[in-house]
């Protein structure tokens, strides 16, 4: 016991510890064992429900909604190594897609430690941006996309004392709160096989809003049933994982070594880190807003890029609005492009993620 407020010492990030990290830099990752290798049927079903994307378009015509390679690739989702015992704060990803991702299709993440980029911290005084570029392949050698992902390394007792967060105290939902909530939900709109056109496109027009949430312990465990998480193992296999990373064992208040994944469900453990209460996964938020994108952009769109970076703690309890705005169109190599302003704002007012997305679009008169 080390405090009033937790009963954990943590690690802080050293010069030493950093240097050894540096030496990785553009060097091949191994890759730990995906969730995921092959797009199937069921693996497409339960990704989509999982972000709760109920667009019938990826059932119809044999797809994949592209966010579907967090769960092909656990560097890309905020796996990270090095820098034991220090927290990893995921903070966004930026996919540059070149093809669609089909039924069937065998996918493998490569990955290299891209750049390390020491930040001071408001949250933490000292955090560490830790970079991954993972190029995915399919089974015929074509790269199917190419992103950058990135956590933020924090020292947990920094942040625990910086912050020292009371107890948060979960929005109560009358009634008359959730009513608009599932009223976003019926209304959902989907663009569907009515193309949308290039030429029809205006900046400045706002994509339909998508809504999410109220966020719950068990809308977690649905994206996990289709993300696949990074360290949420059981029996043997938790042990055997705590034995290569002894950092990674946590003990709980039973005093048996959990992952530190289990922010996301504890929230003794969230206010240890340095935040309230337990919050979402943040590949889930982006995941949210590519939802957003392939709702407006139609069955004869592609999204070509998704960039997104997570701003704030998106906790237990709070509501999500996955909003978009046109902000350019242009032609790029005889293609229609469109560039999206993105934003996810809580029930608070506050904007929990910012991006930008490249959709393109069909032309008229251009052929498929």
């Amino acid at each position: 016991m080390t405090s009033e407020s937790s009963p954990w010492k943590f690690p802080t990030i050293t010069d030493e510890a950093l240097a050894k990290l540096r030496a990785f830099l553009g060097r091949p990752v191994r890759r730990p064992e995906p969730y995921i290798d092959v797009a199937s049927r069921d693996a497409i079903r339960h990704w989509a429900h999982g972000i709760g994307d109920r667009n019938p378009h990826w059932a119809a015509h044999r797809l994949a909604p592209p966010t579907i390679l967090f769960a092909m690739d656990r560097i890309a989702s905020g796996y990270v190594g090095g820098l034991p015992g220090i927290h990893a704060m995921y903070g966004g990803t930026d996919f540059r897609w070149r093809l669609p991702i089909r039924e069937g299709d065998s996918i493998v993440g490569e990955s290299i430690l891209l750049d390390l980029v020491e930040k001071q911290s408001t949250f933490a005084r000292r955090a560490v941006q830790q970079i991954y570029r993972t190029t995915f392949v399919n089974q015929d050698g074509a790269v199917v996309c190419e992103a950058d992902s990135w956590c933020f390394r924090t020292e947990r007792d920094t942040a625990r004392e910086r912050k020292k967060y009371p107890p948060a105290d979960p929005h109560r939902y009358s009634p008359e709160e959730i009513a608009p909530i599932r009223e976003a939900y019926r209304n959902e709109v989907m663009r569907g096989t009515e193309p949308r056109y290039w030429e029809d496109v205006t900046p400045g027009e706002a994509l339909p809003e998508v809504v999410k949430g109220p966020l719950t312990v068990t809308s977690v465990v649905a994206f996990v049933q289709g993300w696949g998480s990074l360290y949420v193992r059981a029996h043997g296999l938790a042990f055997d994982l705590f034995d290569r990373h002894p950092a990674l064992g946590i003990p709980n208040a039973f005093g048996v070594p959990e992952p530190p994944e289990r922010v996301h469900w504890d929230d003794a453990l969230a206010r240890a880190v340095g935040v309230p209460a337990a919050y979402d996964y943040g590949p889930e938020r982006v995941s949210w807003l590519g939802h957003l994108v392939t709702n407006w952009m139609g069955d004869a769109g592609f999204l070509r890029r998704l960039n997104v970076q997570v701003r704030r703690h998106n906790l237990i309890g709070d509501t999500t609005w996955c909003r978009g705005t046109v902000r350019a169109r242009a032609v790029a190599e005889g293609r229609g492009e469109v560039t999206l302003d993105l934003q996810a704002v809580n029930q608070r007012g506050e904007t929990i993620a910012l991006g930008e997305a490249v959709v393109v679009l069909p032309r008229r008169g251009a052929g498929a």
